[in-house]
């Protein structure tokens, strides 16, 4: 499809490409653009963070060789790959060469991994989630990428994991179920005392949450039940005061 948005993302650059700091910047992107030659691709959108932060990539550079090979904003329909493996990784609408409506993201597997809604490359509205076997693991609204607005958790049997109100990602209104169906705990603004399951039912976590972060007292478990952690919490991270159970 000519019309179509290709876009190749090194998505695992450090063991796709075994280059020292020491190495200049231009080395790594006459790699890059040499395979691209090689695999005759030009209408591509190439992206890197680690490239940019790690090695120091003069962006300079990499707009002088990225327009060689015609790279730019694109608008319209697109397919996004990873591009040492070939999977795909995305497909959907592109507005000037972000992510903007409909699309679909997808796993190393090929499962799908979402779709739904998306807005200057961000998950934005509706959509849902999948685990890697398929099954679905949440719908409900985003907002600027983040679970925000109504939304369902599911365990990977299907089995509804949590129901209620998000925001900017965290739990915030609603009532949580342990595998069985049965009614375990109440998150209210974000305040309340709480569970964590990992996907086959097993208890991960219980303790007190404030403003949607685990705060206060609280454990955590390993997946074969036993404790890992046994102490305080203050925004969502271990404090150093614990016992760790080894």
């Amino acid at each position: 499809m000519d019309n179509d948005i290709v876009i190749y993302k090194i998505n695992n650059i450090k063991s796709n490409l075994e280059f020292g700091k020491s190495i200049k910047s231009k080395y790594i992107l006459e790699e890059i653009f040499s395979f691209l030659e090689r695999k005759r691709i030009f209408k591509i959108i190439i992206y890197n963070k680690y490239l940019q932060h790690t090695y120091k990539i003069n962006i300079k550079d990499y707009k002088k060789m990225s327009g060689k090979y015609k790279v730019g904003k694109k608008n319209g329909r697109g397919r996004e790959f990873e591009l040492y493996t070939n999977n795909l990784i995305f497909e959907g609408k592109y507005f000037k060469g972000k992510r903007d409506g409909k699309g679909k993201e997808y796993y190393d597997n090929g499962q799908l991994k979402f779709k739904g809604e998306y807005l200057k490359g961000k998950r934005d509205g509706k959509g849902k989630e999948y685990y890697d076997n398929s099954q679905l693991k949440f719908e409900g609204e985003y907002l600027n990428g983040e679970r925000n607005g109504k939304g369902k958790e599911y365990y990977d049997n299907d089995k509804l994991k949590f129901e209620g109100e998000y925001l900017k990602g965290k739990r915030w209104n609603g009532k949580g179920y342990k595998i069985n169906g049965f009614n375990e705990f109440v998150i209210n603004n974000g305040n309340g005392e709480g569970k964590e399951y990992f996907c086959d039912g097993q208890l991960e976590f219980k303790g007190k949450y404030l403003n949607g972060e685990r705060t206060g007292k609280g454990f955590e478990y390993y997946n074969n039940g036993q404790l890992e952690f046994e102490g305080e919490y203050l925004n969502g991270k271990r404090k150093w005061k614990g016992i760790w159970i080894l």
